[in-house]
């Protein structure tokens, strides 16, 4: 058994739990009802930050006097939830339940903190998430060969992890980007409001949509990749030769000529205005 990780993880799972088990309706009669969902949430965590992924391991695990004690029960009391608990509680939550859910986790990440930060950095990334089922949102990603998820994950500039979102194995839309951004720093916001939050993220988050949000959201900056196409590159190496070429001819006047060639380039490729940034596709 896996202790040192269950002891590692206790004290989170122990903050957690209240927190998402408060945004879940519990429509179980309650005379009926042995496993607060607290608990059940919980274990869950515990055994997922053990290494036990599938939920059909609380079979095994329920009796297992180190998770008792983990969840403040002796090993000689009642065994803990099923897996068939376990799987009805995870086919509860709807639309806005997750969505309360994932706020509860952003609130979280704030209250990890000591202060309010002056600034934050969110890395924003899509993964690839293998399925082994058929499981609902499952989709089959050429690239990958494989049936997976494809959630995006917000990590700050430090590692930790802020949010995420399970959706399925295509290229997020900027719809979808924009509406996620806007409840994430909505979230970070109603905690922390005069943080400066830098956006970071790959060349297809750069789209018109998450562009103009960015552009209108207050104390918001941005780094977002730009997919490599032929305009692009033939304007890259020009400004490298242009740039080298005003070094070259004036070494002694330092990177004044260069600096001022390179911010000129700059400007020249300005994605424009909101309304020529959409015909670009």
């Amino acid at each position: 058994m896996r202790w040192p990780a269950i002891r590692a993880e206790r004290f989170s799972a122990l903050l957690t739990d209240d927190r998402l088990a408060a945004c879940i309706t519990d429509r179980r009669n309650p005379d009926q009802t042995v496993h607060t969902l607290a608990a059940v949430i919980r274990f869950r965590l515990l055994a997922i930050a053990a290494g036990y992924e599938d939920g059909n391991d609380a079979t095994d695990l329920r009796g297992d006097p180190v998770f008792k004690l983990a969840l403040d029960r002796l090993p000689s009391e009642r065994d803990l939830c099923s897996q068939s608990t376990i799987s009805c509680l995870e086919n509860v939550p709807d639309v806005r339940m997750l969505l309360r859910m994932g706020r509860a986790m952003v609130d979280l990440y704030c209250a990890s903190f000591r202060q309010v930060p002056k600034r934050i950095m969110l890395d924003i990334d899509d993964t690839f998430d293998a399925v082994h089922g058929a499981q609902q949102l499952r989709l089959f990603n050429a690239h990958y060969d494989e049936y997976e998820f494809q959630p995006i994950v917000v990590f700050d500039g430090d590692g930790r992890f802020v949010a995420a979102l399970l959706r399925p194995a295509k290229r997020p839309s900027g719809v979808e980007i924009r509406a996620f951004l806007r409840r994430l720093i909505r979230a970070l916001r109603a905690s922390w409001p005069r943080t400066e939050i830098l956006v970071r993220a790959d060349g297809h988050y750069a789209c018109p949509e998450v562009l103009d949000w960015c552009e209108a959201a207050a104390g918001i900056d941005y780094v977002l990749g730009l997919p490599t196409t032929s305009t692009l590159r033939r304007h890259v190496t020009r400004l490298e030769a242009s740039t080298a070429a005003r070094f070259t001819a004036a070494p002694d006047r330092g990177k004044g000529p260069a600096l001022q060639g390179v911010l000129r380039w700059r400007q020249h490729l300005e994605l424009g205005p909101p309304h020529r940034r959409a015909g670009r596709g």
